[in-house]
């Protein structure tokens, strides 16, 4: 993966794209590039046999191994999309599972100020009744988590995944240029995703570049199982 090549393709159309999403008050990760409108916005391919046995041990409490999940809202921010996450607590049954939901649509707010973050704990089958309904996040978000995927991990470290969490929650939320550094990045949902999954040491978790689509991204995430999710 060419990651300074991805890095270096967004312009100034993000900027304009960032405006006219908020301006028209669409709740979701952040306004994105248009080159993504012609993304899958979903999907109900699943992996093979052997992952979701392991993923069903995982919701028991099943064997030593950890996992990971990644939620996705395909409509949210005009369609370009808007992530969550979830992670098991190594041979447990229990996972935790989050977002940055940004329902003020602001492009960027401070360290401390309202970014929407949340967090919770529970089964594998509460996190995924919770993530249908946005019962952690209720009346704010206009489009449900409607599709999960996830993935089986030999590697694991919920410790650094804990302090992640903390670190994201607290950094503010951001899509254009960093006033304190004029540096045009990202700290949205999808970076909060990636970071939280990444000190985790999620297993085939691809790369996700500042600014980068998350409904694209979604669809990079190979050997992840891949479910539609509805209100349960």
């Amino acid at each position: 993966m060419n990651i300074g090549g991805q890095r270096g393709r967004i312009g100034w159309a993000v900027v304009a794209a960032a405006i006219a999403c908020t301006a028209v008050g669409v709740t979701g990760c952040r306004p994105t590039p248009t080159a993504a409108s012609g993304a899958p916005s979903g999907g109900t391919a699943s992996a093979g046999g052997a992952e979701i046995a392991d993923m069903a041990a995982a919701a028991r409490g099943g064997g030593a191994s950890g996992g990971a999940c990644v939620f996705v809202k395909p409509d949210g921010a005009q369609k370009f999309g808007h992530v969550g996450w979830g992670f098991r607590i190594t041979g447990t049954d229990q996972w935790v599972y989050g977002a940055v939901e940004n329902p003020t649509n602001k492009l960027y707010t401070p360290p401390g100020g309202n970014i929407g973050a949340w967090h919770a704990q529970g089964t594998y089958a509460r996190m995924l009744s919770e993530m249908s309904r946005d019962a952690n996040y209720p009346g704010k978000s206009t489009h449900p988590y409607s599709r999960y995927r996830c993935v089986p991990s030999s590697t694991s470290d919920v410790g650094a995944a804990r302090r992640m969490i903390r670190t994201v929650e607290g950094r503010g939320f951001l899509v254009g240029v960093d006033p304190s550094t004029g540096e045009l990045t990202s700290r949205d949902c999808l970076d909060a995703t990636y970071d939280v999954l990444r000190a985790y040491r999620t297993r085939h978790l691809t790369y996700a570049p500042h600014l980068d689509v998350p409904n694209v991204w979604v669809e990079t995430l190979w050997d992840w199982s891949d479910h539609p999710l509805a209100p349960r």
